[in-house]
């Protein structure tokens, strides 16, 4: 089930420390180029993975978003940014040579070439300087243009879990298992036919919250528990051993254990390790992400959508 891949992956642990930020690989590039040979990305890569000592593990690093490796997205940028600013050009397709002006700033080559430095020395270029928050101190971590739209994603993602799971707190736990059972209705579960979700009576629920039929016959069914606790509480395996006798009663192989709260180490393993049927638990963290996943209590406010240069495209065949 996918709830269960996305419970059991380990959490990652980011070292985009060990990267280089674009404008510290900048000056490396453009000496590598003073050859006056032609370039390509691949050759321009390596050059800098050699020099930046980057392991193959840091190689892997990708984004926030996940869509690209983190290295080669910063020394695209700088790519780009030595290219704007006319220390290097593409003479043909996916290639690059330094310029006459890359020429003069190796003479006298600065610590490190930095976008206000671009500006100083090419007042003409397009390079736009941007505010960021980054400790003045902290210059060598300057985040690309990618990086800083994604931390303006991950910080408004943020915000939004919080808000879901305020807003849940104030609600009855009735209306709490309506939305659980909404949300993995909406996830795909019982054929996304709203009809194949149930929540059971107030009273006398014996346990079970939900109900999901997986097929039109109610053959396969999945049984679902919500607690809404305050999310500093911590379930324990207690509560998930009477989710068990409850599926035992109900004599269902499948369940899915979901609250605000968190759960303990203890609860995850008894929930993994269990014989008797198969348990997914989520968090409210979890909770949070699934439902603006599955756009459950939220709405689209606005789509960016983010376009770049196709450089290539104004170059001319010989």
């Amino acid at each position: 089930m996918q709830v269960k891949q996305m419970l059991d992956a380990p959490f990652g642990v980011r070292r985009e420390k060990m990267i280089p930020d674009f404008q510290l690989a900048m000056l490396p590039l453009l000496e590598k180029m003073k050859d006056e040979s032609i370039h390509n990305p691949e050759s321009l890569r390596q050059y800098a993975i050699d020099y930046f000592k980057i392991t193959e593990e840091e190689q892997k690093l990708k984004t926030p978003n996940g869509k690209q490796i983190l290295f080669y997205n910063r020394l695209a940028w700088s790519i780009s940014y030595l290219r704007t600013g006319g220390l290097i050009y593409s003479p043909e397709r996916g290639r690059y040579k330094i310029t006459d002006l890359g020429k003069q700033v190796l003479k006298k080559p600065p610590e490190k070439i930095t976008i206000k430095y671009l500006k100083s020395i090419n007042p003409k270029t397009s390079i736009q300087e941007f505010e960021q928050d980054n400790n003045k101190e902290q210059d060598s971590e300057i985040k690309t243009p990618d990086e800083m739209i994604e931390e303006g994603y991950r910080r408004i993602h943020l915000e939004l879990s919080k808000n879901i799971l305020k807003n849940i707190e104030e609600v009855s736990p009735y209306k709490f298992e309506e939305i659980v059972v909404d949300l993995l209705i909406k996830m795909g579960y019982g054929g996304s036919d709203f009809e194949n979700g149930e929540v059971t009576q107030k009273s006398s629920d014996e346990g079970i919250d939900g109900i999901i039929k997986e097929d039109k016959l109610g053959l396969d069914k999945i049984y679902v528990q919500a607690k809404r606790w305050k999310k500093e509480a911590k379930i324990g395996r207690p509560e998930i051993q009477k989710f068990v006798g409850a599926l035992d009663g109900q004599r269902a192989k499948k369940g899915i254990f979901i609250t605000t709260a968190f759960f303990t180490k203890e609860a995850l393993e008894y929930a993994k390790n269990t014989s008797n049927a198969t348990i997914v638990l989520i968090d409210g963290e979890q909770l949070a992400n699934l439902m603006i996943e599955y756009e459950a209590g939220v709405t689209i406010k606005d789509i960016i959508k983010i376009s770049k240069i196709d450089s290539d495209y104004f170059i001319e065949d010989v």
